[in-house]
């Protein structure tokens, strides 16, 4: 059965103080993500490196995440936390030795993305699959505008931090900050209680243990038994072949459209990051429409507009260009907000781990395929059509889902579909420890 603990109405202080932590955690991870890709930057000039630095950091998601979200949906959440955030702290460390002594090489870099993805492989899985735990249903929502402002915010802070911080520090006290940062949002995680769900299909003591591998296909079984959830990945994926190149070519969208430089670039990104801040407290507050698929479909098509503007502003209209960018970023909570709130209240606690990572693998996988056509595509046909083509694509999907009932009513029926998938495991009564 897709039973929810009871939460303690104290459940606002452990939260938050774990989510502080993290926020805190986030501003380092971002001022070090900042001055690695500019080192990168200064020490080759070359292309190719960042994008191969750009998809060393996707690859874990992509390939070790439906396994990761296995895994913490079978060990302690907390202590996956601690563990991530301490390997991440300790791969910063390492690297600021490296820059101390100046030995560092551009594969050191390259190891060192790949072992920061893989901890945030680890530990956004068993941060969300925690929040269901520990925020009431009726709350989940606001709390994925907060997560989502917070997004907006860092990225308006983040690059200037990054460049004040490297103004200021040599590279390897850079490093330190990041590593500073992280014991900042280990502390809290040593305090407060996270309820841990049990495992139905672990609770009789003499049943063999599932391998992982079939932990995996649970996930996946549970996925495809979700039709209206399904439906949502299935579109996900495609939006994405036109999105993610649409977001990544806004440089050179600045550059050769609208003829601006990096103050221009800069000011986009800040916009962007404005709006993604001002939706993400829009939600925060607001909550959204009663039913939350409602309120993702209404971002969709407000993404749509926000696209659709951009791809047919005309040059010489940098500010209109502007206003466009800030619609896209305030809509984009109102469509991973509820998406995640949808997921945290219907999702068996049990398996939120690997059904939120194999979804959050399957979305990224068309990424790569985007990335790879753009260019070619770009010098063919110009760079707005990948602004127009999104808007195209985020908008008929909007439209279209309204009339489809497998999506329309993804909420009604996600504990029916969870059921469906666990009901052959043994039954054990769950008993969540609260949350003081």
């Amino acid at each position: 059965m897709n039973t929810h603990p009871v939460i303690s109405p104290r459940w606002k202080l452990p939260f938050f103080s774990i989510w502080t932590g993290q926020a805190i955690s986030l501003v380092g991870s971002q001022i070090v993500q900042f001055a690695l890709v500019w080192w990168l930057t200064e020490r080759t000039g070359s292309a190719t490196v960042l994008a191969t630095a750009t998809l060393v950091a996707m690859l874990p998601m992509i390939v070790f995440g439906p396994f990761a979200g296995a895994l913490v949906d079978r060990w302690n959440r907390r202590l996956v936390m601690i563990c991530a955030d301490g390997v991440v702290a300790l791969a910063s460390l390492w690297l600021a030795y490296m820059f101390w002594i100046g030995a560092v090489e551009v594969w050191q870099v390259y190891l060192i993305m790949f072992v920061r993805s893989v901890g945030g492989s680890f530990h956004w899985p068993a941060m969300q699959a925690s929040t269901s735990l520990m925020v009431p249903g009726q709350h989940l929502t606001r709390v994925a505008g907060l997560n989502q402002t917070l997004n907006g915010a860092l990225n308006i802070v983040g690059p200037p931090l990054g460049a004040l911080a490297m103004s200021l520090l040599p590279l390897s006290s850079v490093m330190m900050l990041d590593v500073g940062t992280a014991l900042l949002a280990i502390t809290p995680l040593l305090f407060v209680a996270i309820p841990q769900p049990p495992r139905a299909d672990y609770g009789v003591t003499d049943a063999p243990k599932p391998s992982l591998w079939a932990d995996v296909r649970q996930a996946v079984t549970y996925i495809g038994a979700w039709p209206g959830l399904l439906a949502l990945i299935v579109a996900a994926m495609v939006i994405k072949i036109a999105l993610t190149p649409a977001f990544s070519l806004m440089p050179l969208l600045v550059n050769q459209h609208f003829s601006g430089g990096a103050a221009q670039l800069s000011l986009m990104q800040a916009v962007l990051g404005a709006g993604i801040v001002t939706g993400g407290l829009l939600l925060s507050v607001w909550g959204g429409f009663r039913r939350r698929i409602h309120t993702l479909l209404f971002g969709l098509l407000v993404l749509s507009g926000g696209l659709l503007a951009l791809g047919l502003t005309p040059g010489s209209a940098f500010a209109l260009g502007l206003a466009a960018t800030l619609v896209m970023g305030l809509a984009i909570p109102l469509i991973d907000g509820p998406l995640f709130a949808i997921m945290q209240a219907n999702v068996a606690p049990a398996m939120q781990g690997r059904v939120f990572m194999l979804m959050a693998s399957l979305i990224s996988l068309t990424s790569p395929i985007g990335l790879a056509i753009a260019g070619p595509v770009s010098d063919l046909v110009g760079l707005q059509v990948w602004y127009v083509v999104a808007g195209l694509l985020c908008g008929s999907v909007g439209l279209v889902s309204y009339f489809l009932p497998v999506i329309v009513n993804i909420e009604q029926n996600g504990h029916d579909q969870a059921d469906q998938v666990i009901a052959a495991a043994p039954v054990v009564e769950p008993v969540y420890q609260e949350v003081s």
